[in-house]
C-alpha cells in the first residue's frame, strides 16, 4: 500500500497533531505523515514534533510583506516534501484563495463546532450563550471563505447545565482527537468524492459508531 505523503501544519501545541501522528503510526493507515510545519517558529507541537523524529519547517509569517508571499514560501516547503494532503490543526492563519487553489480537495481542517453553526473563534462561549444542547467538532475541505467547505466527519456532544467553555471545549476537543484521524484515513483512501459542497462515497464502519459525513 502506497501511503499519501502528509503535512500537519500548526500554530501553537498541536494537540490534534499528536492524535494524527499516533493514528498514522498504525501499519494499516493509508496517510504517512511526512512533514509537521508551523507559521510560529516558537510553536511548541513544532518542537515536540521535532523530538519525535519528524521532519519540520517554521515558515514565519511575521518576515513577509503579505499573505501570498508567506503562501507561496509555504506552499515551496510542501512542494519540497512532495507531500500530497495537508491537515491544519489549530493552524491560526487565513489562507487567500491563491494557497486553496493549489491544495483544493487535499486541504483539511478542524473546527469546534458543528458547522455551519458558530464559524469563527470562541464557538464554546457562543454555544454556552446561545444555550443550545448539542455542540461539537467539524472536519471539512478548505474554501475560500472562513470555516465552510465540504464536510467530511462530525462529532456530537451535549452541552451539561453546569458546563463552562473549558468543560464543554475538553469533551469536544476529545471528539476531535476521534474524528479528525478517521477522516485523514477516509481522504488517503480515495474513499471520498466531493460534489458541490456535499462529501459522498463513505462508508459506515461496522466496527466503529464513526460514519463520514456523520454524527456520533
Amino acid at each position: 500500500m502506497r501511503r499519501k505523503r502528509t503535512a500537519i501544519l500548526i500554530s501553537g501545541r498541536g494537540s490534534n497533531m499528536d492524535a494524527l501522528i499516533a493514528a498514522a503510526r498504525t501499519p494499516d493507515f493509508p496517510a504517512e505523515i511526512v512533514l509537521v510545519a508551523s507559521n510560529r517558529p516558537d510553536a511548541p507541537g513544532l518542537a515536540r514534533a521535532k523530538a519525535a523524529g519528524f521532519a519540520v519547517a517554521a515558515v514565519d509569517h511575521k518576515i513577509y510583506a503579505g499573505r501570498e508571499e508567506f503562501e507561496r514560501s509555504l506552499h515551496m516547503v510542501l512542494e519540497t516534501h512532495r507531500v500530497e494532503l495537508v491537515c491544519l490543526a489549530g493552524f491560526m492563519r487565513l489562507f487567500t484563495p491563491w494557497f486553496i487553489g493549489q491544495w483544493r480537495g487535499r486541504l483539511l481542517n478542524i473546527h469546534p463546532a458543528l458547522l455551519p453553526a458558530y464559524r469563527g473563534l470562541h464557538t464554546h462561549e457562543r454555544a454556552l450563550a446561545d444555550g443550545v444542547k448539542i455542540h461539537g467538532c467539524t472536519v471539512h475541505f478548505v474554501v475560500p471563505e472562513m470555516d465552510e467547505g465540504p464536510i467530511v466527519a462530525q462529532a456530537a456532544v451535549p452541552v451539561l447545565d453546569d458546563d463552562t467553555p473549558e468543560s464543554l471545549g475538553a469533551r469536544v476537543l476529545a471528539q476531535e482527537h476521534v474524528i479528525y484521524p478517521a477522516a485523514l484515513r477516509l481522504a488517503a483512501s480515495d474513499a471520498l468524492r466531493i460534489e458541490g459542497n456535499r462529501v459522498l462515497g463513505a462508508r459506515m464502519d461496522s466496527d466503529s459508531a464513526l460514519v463520514a459525513p456523520a454524527i456520533i
